[in-house]
This record gives C-alpha cells, sequence and structure tokens, in this order.
C-alpha cells in the first residue's frame, strides 16, 4: 500500500470519529466544496445529496441520540483514492430505544479532504429505529 492510500485511511479514521462527535466543524473544513453523499434505502436522508445537506443533517443525529451514536471501524482497506469501511455504530435514542447498526461505507479522497460518502447499512433497522410512526 501506497503512502496515498495510508493518507486516505486517516482520513476515514477522522471521519469516522467526526461522526462519533458529529462534529459540523470538522465536516465544513474537511468535505470538498463538491462532496457527495449518498445512503441507501427510502429513507429520509437516503439518496444523493451535497456538502450543505451533509452538514445541515448533522444536528439531527444528535436530537435522536443526545448521548450520541459511536461509530467504531471494525476494518478498512484502501486503493487509489478509495478506502472500504467496515464499521458499526451503538447508541440510544431519546426514546430510550437501543440502536446498533453494520455499516460498509466507502470514501473518496482528494488533496486531503472528502470528496464523496456512500453509506450501505441495513435500512430496515433504521426505520425501524429511527422512524417508529413511519416516514
Amino acid at each position: 500500500m501506497g503512502k496515498q492510500e495510508e493518507v486516505n485511511k486517516q482520513l476515514a479514521r477522522e471521519m469516522i470519529d467526526a461522526l462519533t462527535r458529529a462534529d459540523v466543524e470538522w465536516v465544513k473544513k474537511n468535505y470538498a466544496e463538491d462532496f457527495k453523499i449518498w445512503a441507501a434505502g427510502d429513507l429520509p436522508f437516503s439518496g444523493d445529496g451535497d456538502k450543505a445537506s451533509a452538514v445541515a443533517g448533522m444536528p439531527a443525529v444528535l436530537d435522536l441520540f443526545p448521548e450520541g451514536l459511536v461509530f467504531t471501524i471494525d476494518r478498512m482497506t484502501a486503493e487509489g483514492d478509495t478506502v472500504a469501511i467496515e464499521a458499526h455504530s451503538a447508541g440510544t435514542t431519546f426514546r430510550g430505544d437501543r440502536y446498533e447498526q453494520q455499516y460498509h461505507f466507502v470514501m473518496r479522497a482528494r488533496d486531503g479532504q472528502v470528496t464523496e460518502w456512500k453509506e450501505y447499512m441495513d435500512t430496515a433497522l433504521a426505520g425501524r429505529v429511527m422512524f417508529p410512526d413511519g416516514w
């Protein structure tokens, strides 16, 4: 693995840590202006988005999980500008429901910034816990 792949893997680690903190300032600084995000499913946050929508959506995580949603990396691999991340999360909603999710993230980077983020997860689980009254 080359130096660039190691740099990109470190950026991915920092990204996961920022998600755990719901760190809007980190996102503003480290997402490229042409950043694109995509999340699987038909949930309110699914589909395509840009940097502005990603920044705007981060406070909702703290609203739903007031004690935080902790992300943990299980394994990563990198090739060129792409990092594949297997991870899981755990947290408790404001209603007291436990949420434990498995993810596969695909991150692309350029010049030390995140340019693309794809999020695959169990969308049925996410829907049941995050939106128990439907969406």
